[in-house]
């Protein structure tokens, strides 16, 4: 790989953190162990093609483009925290996942309601609906947008721009502590 790529790699893992909470590749690697997979088997879940999940591991490429894809990945990480807890039972997190491969993601609106019905204990409420609103607003634009959007906005609504800055493009823990910081 040669210096530019090296780069570009680099930038686009920079990004998957700043957009997922960590680089790709680390967090489906996890998922594949945790839940057993092998990467063909993650992509068929996601509803990804395997050079397309390929793509995102190696930093080839930075964005998951489909929000239905991001819930998917969502409700994975939930399920492989269910199945650490020993709350969940191999055959049913093999059940689970093929309910989660045939979701089509549904509405970011309103898929805290399917969560909460899944008997999901995985997320507090809070990171539920702090996901919720991540999902949202990434699913209409990217992180470097989205930061731009909060510069631009900075001056004349500092507020909306923190929100922006912190649910748009921050990280889901600094993202919890901003919303019970203004829960009070």
């Amino acid at each position: 790989m040669d210096a530019a790529q090296q780069e570009s790699t680099a930038k686009a893992r920079e990004l998957q953190s700043q957009w997922y909470g960590e680089p790709l590749g680390t967090l489906f690697r996890r998922l594949i162990e945790d839940l057993g997979l092998n990467q063909a088997r993650l992509a068929t879940v996601l509803g990804l093609s395997a050079p397309m999940l390929s793509q995102l591991m190696s930093g080839q490429r930075a964005k998951i483009g489909n929000p239905a894809v991001v819930q998917r990945v969502q409700a994975l990480q939930e399920l492989a925290a269910e199945v650490a807890r020993g709350e969940v039972s191999a055959a049913d997190a093999t059940q689970r996942m093929e309910e989660v491969r045939r979701s089509a993601g549904g509405s970011v609106l309103n898929s805290q309601a399917q969560t909460a019905s899944s008997g999901s204990a995985s997320q507090t409420p809070v990171k539920r609906v702090v996901r919720e609103i991540q999902a949202l607003l990434r699913s209409v634009s990217d992180a470097a947008d989205i930061l731009d959007a909060s510069s631009a906005l900075a001056s004349t609504h500092p507020e909306l721009a923190e929100f922006l800055r912190v649910y748009g493009a921050g990280r889901t823990a600094d993202a919890v502590k901003h919303y019970e910081a203004h829960q009070s």
